[in-house]
């Protein structure tokens, strides 16, 4: 049986700056009718170039200089047709492109217009492809949000990308791309952003498309994870070439490249030894990070920063044109402490409230109710009692890593300006020794010296990572929030950044709060760990404990959606179907929430805490 998509020595390169290369060199690939072929390789390894070559939607920059991609589809009464040879704008590639070949994109976000209504681009689609009427459209449209899971399909025709939730939005991207019954769904990371109860949910629903449609489906990945759990074949790729290819049972049984090899040692896993690092494809050598002395004599174990009954409430519309409003509590009744030296992890869903405590104890939100607390080794004090000179003390005090490294670094700033920049409104050193500390902050993150003159546009990924990293690192903090700061990353750089991290932490004592939905990234580098779902904290105990015996089914539900790059455990896809496990009110007794009751923390051992009924804890201290 001839493949659908038959790519032989496919060649693309890219000129710029007066250079020229082969992002994709000599590539060979086959898809077959109705199975999912995953191409797995870190970022720039060709993996997004060889989609937009298919797609023929290259850059300018770009141009396919050798090979063909011969498209061979049986609902097509057309001949097979070598996409790399037909002309760009072609009135053949139009046809193909959206209709039988469709993409869905990484970014959701970027990709949806922010003008025009779910409704209207997902319609749009299939006017573009199929002689119907705009009633036909709507009705076929609402027929697919209801079938990608939208909860209310109807509504779904006039809400704007904006008004959804991150799932929400990648399922409107699927919804798109589904309409017109494509022959080749082309998935390009599409669950990067994604926490890890909706990336089991898209996946699931995927699968159960493809099942039901028999269309064939190209997944573009770097979680090998997910290719455990979706391909049927897979292909890895590096540096444009294909160095390895074959069934996911011989892939992940019997790896034969270094390279192959090395991508599954740098995935971070439950269970990891003690002392046990992640090994990434290439180590970061970073300076010899000398010791900070502490300012004043305090117990190792004292408690840095403590959170006491936080709570905010946001009020919001019902509708963009509506005036009717509502209130989310987006934080509820939080408690949460954070030890000297020691690595808080925050896991949860989207929206669950992780961002939202983070800004409140950077103080760059104002809590409706409870406190912050701060010790510097002085006493305690409240945060957002402070002003003067000791609020600037705790802002230089305490600091934040962001989640996207681009979008929070200045791009019209050099590196030296980035790393200064912090020095200079706190009135720190001379143009010298600003000079100086912005040096031995590139060599403590493991970049050149030479950097300082560089903008982040000309870093990679992981690079730029690091200089957030370094600026955060500037004014020598104590406590650092990081909020995601490797979910934007491939495995062999999050390895890198993680593995940084943890080094940072034992040479100058720092303290970290780490909020993640990569459940496997916190086992790595958390001590501690609190699990919070729609503003509350349900459980809380220390890493080990937390993973070996979860109390609570919001937990137990959370852990059994992390893809395991073990074909051997594969994800109870039937389990995770329904979204009840994030509703309170759903959750078994003795956990189960109703309106209006946020239960109790009991503790069920010395280091294990978890929510419950407030009925069940009375009856139990009755």
């Amino acid at each position: 049986m001839r493949p659908l998509l038959d790519i032989r020595d496919l060649v693309v390169e890219i000129s710029a700056d007066g250079t020229t290369f082969k992002a994709v060199d000599g590539l060979n690939l086959s898809i077959p009718t109705g199975k999912t072929v995953a191409i797995v390789g870190e970022s720039g390894s060709g993996k997004s170039v060889t989609a937009q070559a298919i797609m023929r939607i290259l850059p300018k920059v770009a141009r396919i200089a050798g090979g063909s991609v011969v498209f061979d589809d049986p609902a097509d009464r057309h001949p097979p047709l070598d996409i790399a040879g037909i002309p760009d704008g072609s009135e053949t590639m139009r046809r193909i492109r959206g209709g039988r070949i469709a993409m869905i994109f990484q970014e959701p976000m970027t990709s949806l217009s922010p003008l025009h209504t779910v409704g209207d681009q997902v319609t749009e689609a299939l006017r573009l492809h199929a002689r119907v009427s705009a009633e036909e459209a709507k009705e076929k449209a609402v027929e697919v949000f209801r079938r990608v899971g939208f909860p209310d399909p109807q509504r779904a025709l006039v809400t704007y990308p904006f008004e959804l939730s991150g799932g929400l939005r990648q399922r409107a991207m699927i919804a798109m791309a589904l309409i017109t019954r494509p022959a080749l769904l082309i998935a390009d990371e599409p669950t990067t952003a994604l926490d890890v109860t909706t990336q089991a949910q898209i996946l699931d629903l995927i699968r159960e498309l493809q099942g039901e449609t028999g269309m064939s489906v190209l997944l573009i990945t770097h979680d090998l994870g997910v290719v455990a759990n979706m391909a049927d074949e897979v292909v890895v790729m590096y540096r444009g070439r294909v160095v390895e290819a074959g069934s996911r049972d011989d892939i992940f049984r019997r790896a034969q490249h270094p390279y192959l090899r090395a991508l599954m040692r740098a995935v971070p896993r439950f269970g990891m030894e003690p002392g046990e690092r992640l090994t990434p494809l290439r180590e970061v050598a970073t300076a010899a990070l000398p010791a900070r002395p502490p300012t004043v004599e305090t117990p190792p174990d004292r408690t840095v920063l403590a959170v006491e009954n936080l709570t905010k409430t946001f009020t919001l519309r019902a509708g963009v044109f509506s005036g009717n409003l509502r209130e989310i509590k987006a934080v509820d009744s939080v408690d949460l402490s954070l030890l000297s030296g020691k690595t808080l992890g925050l896991v949860g869903e989207s929206g669950c409230g992780k961002t939202t405590l983070s800004k409140m104890i950077s103080r760059a939100l104002v809590p409706d109710a409870g406190r912050v607390l701060f010790d510097d080794g002085t006493g305690p004090q409240d945060v957002h009692q402070l002003s003067g000179e000791a609020l600037t003390r705790y802002r230089r005090t305490v600091q934040f890593v962001f989640q996207d490294p681009f979008s929070s670094l200045n791009p019209r700033m050099t590196v030296y300006e980035i790393l200064t920049e912090p020095m200079i409104i706190h009135g720190i050193g001379t143009s010298d020794e600003r000079f100086e500390r912005a040096k031995t902050l590139l060599d403590m993150v493991g970049l050149d010296r030479q950097s300082l003159r560089r903008y982040p546009h000309s870093f990679s990924g992981g690079q730029r990572q690091r200089l957030g990293i370094a600026r955060a690192l500037a004014l020598e903090p104590a406590v650092l929030l990081c909020d995601e700061p490797v979910s934007a990353l491939d495995v062999s750089v999050q390895a890198q950044v993680l593995n940084l991290l943890k080094d940072l932490q034992k040479a100058l004592g720092l303290s970290y709060i780490f909020v993640s939905h990569n459940l496997a990234v916190v086992d790595y580098v958390a001590d501690t760990i609190a699990v919070m779902c729609r503003g509350h904290i349900v459980e809380e105990a220390a890493a080990e404990t937390l993973f070996r015996a979860p109390a609570h089914p919001y937990t137990k539900a959370l852990l059994a959606a992390v893809p395991d790059p073990d074909i051997d455990r594969p994800l109870d896809f039937a389990r995770l179907r329904s979204d009840k496990f994030s509703d309170p009110s759903a959750w078994p007794e003795p956990f189960r929430l109703a309106r209006g009751d946020s239960g109790r923390m009991m503790s069920l051992a010395p280091d294990h805490k978890v929510r419950m009924m407030t009925a069940a804890s009375l009856g139990e201290a009755a």
